[in-house]
């Protein structure tokens, strides 16, 4: 047989084998190779504040195999109260672990007033409805394996905290005036953190204007906790005769505070009315 003829032959050979070999490992391969499985485990707020909040949606991939996987590719959208919200995405190529369960992690930034017509009304609901879409790709040794990101649920609307007066005391008091403490309390009641910019207004005492409370930044409230600030103010008697009339004589009087209090960029109208009893 002229040598030319057989080396093709040969190739020819080794060809076929090859592509045996080939097609028996691709074989081989989805014999042995696990499917993963991808579960929705959570939906949880981070960075809260009253004027916006990240949303996660958590989801848990199981790979049963004994080797690693990779993120491939994610086409994922977030909307809330049925307008859609920016959302981001794990990056590709995260790597999953072998034989155990790996968090992804898809965080949504909503901007409340971008999605109600009056923000007030939506900060006194409990929860706020989303929807989840899209799907994420896993590279496995046997291609690449798309999964749905389809889901429907509820968050934790960011609620705005409790604010109460406790009884003022009575630090110096003169023909002309008084200098008084107004402790005041304030509660979170998320059970995440909430950041409180401070809180402002205009007090009267027995109907009388005396003056303008200030808290300053509050920093950020623990979730469920309570921080309590002592605001001093100095009372004119003599634009403040009603006022003058509580204070001297001791006893209640009714205290009202109208203003706002700020949550980051947000600010909401705050209004106290109570009757208090003034302390010496």
């Amino acid at each position: 047989m002229p040598t030319m003829k057989r080396a093709l032959l040969v190739l020819a050979v080794l060809g076929l084998t090859t592509l045996s070999g080939c097609a028996a490992l691709q074989n081989m391969l989805k014999g042995a190779f696990k499917k993963p499985t991808l579960s929705f485990k959570t939906a949880r707020l981070a960075d809260a504040s009253l004027s916006d909040a990240t949303v996660n949606l958590v989801y848990e991939l199981n790979n049963p195999n004994g080797f690693g996987l990779n993120l491939a590719n994610v086409d994922y959208a977030f909307f809330v109260e049925g307008k859609q919200v920016v959302a981001g995405k794990p990056r590709q190529g995260l790597a999953l672990k072998a034989n155990g369960k790996s968090e992804l992690i898809f965080p949504a930034n909503v901007k409340f007033a971008d999605i109600v017509p009056v923000l007030e009304t939506f900060l006194k609901k409990d929860k706020a409805a989303f929807k989840a879409q899209g799907t994420v790709g896993v590279k496995t040794p046997i291609g690449v394996l798309s999964f749905p990101l389809e889901k429907e649920g509820s968050f934790e609307v960011p609620k705005i905290p409790q604010v109460s007066f406790q009884a003022p005391r009575i630090k110096n008091i003169t023909l002309s005036g008084a200098t008084v403490e107004f402790p005041l309390s304030i509660t979170n009641r998320n059970s995440f953190p909430l950041p409180v910019s401070g809180i402002t207004g205009a007090l009267k005492v027995a109907g009388a204007d005396v003056g303008t409370l200030s808290t300053g930044n509050l920093g950020k409230l623990d979730g469920s906790g309570t921080k309590q600030v002592t605001l001093p103010l100095t009372i004119n008697f003599a634009r403040a005769a009603n006022a003058a009339l509580a204070l001297r004589s001791g006893g209640n009087a009714q205290v009202r505070l109208d203003g706002k209090l700020t949550s980051e960029s947000q600010s909401v109208p705050l209004s106290l009315n109570q009757l208090l009893n003034f302390v010496k």
